[in-house]
């Protein structure tokens, strides 16, 4: 059945009115298109609607059924259909973020509080999870949107990059590395690495790196936090390698943090799932993350 939202006004007007010089008047036709709507309409239902004389238009028993219940099923779907226009320009409701442990520590505490600064009717909610289940609550859709380290493989995913970050050495001040200005990658070789673990969106690209410049041997000791590693190295139990992000904005007292060379560096990228849009409030959402993060860079 193909039956047109036109179709279905026109007979409504033709039923209140029950004439089709006026109906055509009414809805902007002229008397044969509204002639041609209805005939259509009864086509499509397989039922006579109207009884057609010269002098007058009247309704059939099927016309009279469809007079009666028509007008509650337009004004519902008028309503809906203003409730869905109005998502367009909505200011108020909640947006689910995921984002990797080194990113909810430090750049979207930001990103909230700059959220509550200037869309007070937008509730920024944050799941901080490993990189993996990040990835994960974005294609269930779970979550709007997710903030992570490039994910390599984006078949699946929509990705925006925002922020681009080299890695950096960090070590106890005593360590020789920490009298250099500049490491270079070469140097870490044969020193014990504290880095964090295979479930950090990070690791896999440390990894590549070291391969990149010939560093072999194991890891001394694989964590799931920043703060972990920052407490080994103090404690003397090797050496790092570690976004730059992963520092606190008041530095690391205790450690020297040194650049790597040459440079390696890391994607944030903003990520939904492919061919699933993203509604006008989590697109403000977005928007707001990208802005934050383009004042780090």
């Amino acid at each position: 059945m193909n039956v047109t939202l036109r179709q279905l006004r026109v007979f409504q007007s033709v039923a209140a009115t029950g004439n089709f010089s006026r109906t055509g008047d009414a809805v902007g036709l002229t008397q044969p298109a509204v002639s041609r709507c209805i005939t259509e309409l009864e086509a499509q239902l397989g039922l006579q609607l109207l009884n057609r004389t010269t002098r007058e238009v009247t309704l059939t028993e099927a016309g009279q059924h469809l007079a009666a219940r028509l007008p509650r099923a337009l004004e519902e779907l008028d309503n809906t259909l203003l409730d869905v226009q109005d998502m367009a320009t909505a200011r108020r409701g909640r947006v689910r973020v995921a984002s990797s442990p080194t990113l909810s520590a430090s750049l979207m505490p930001d990103c909230i509080a700059h959220c509550q600064a200037t869309h007070p009717g937008l509730e920024l909610l944050m799941l901080d999870r490993i990189q993996s289940a990040v990835l994960a609550s974005i294609l269930t859709g779970e979550v709007d949107f997710g903030v992570v380290i490039d994910p390599g493989d984006r078949e699946a995913l929509h990705c925006e990059t925002i922020l681009t970050e080299p890695f950096c050495l960090a070590c106890p001040p005593t360590h020789r590395l920490a009298r250099k200005r500049q490491v270079r990658w070469a140097d870490l070789q044969g020193e014990p690495l504290v880095l964090l673990d295979h479930d950090s969106g990070s690791r896999r690209l440390i990894d590549r790196a070291l391969a990149d410049h010939g560093i072999t041997g194991p890891v001394a000791h694989e964590v799931g936090h920043p703060t972990t590693i920052f407490r080994m190295l103090d404690a003397g139990l090797g050496i790092s390698v570690i976004p730059t992000l992963a520092l606190p904005p008041e530095g690391l007292a205790r450690l020297a943090v040194r650049p790597l060379i040459p440079r390696v560096d890391r994607d944030i990228v903003l990520a939904h799932r492919r061919h699933r849009a993203l509604s006008p409030l989590a697109q403000t959402a977005w928007e707001l993350v990208r802005e934050v993060a383009g004042r780090r860079g």
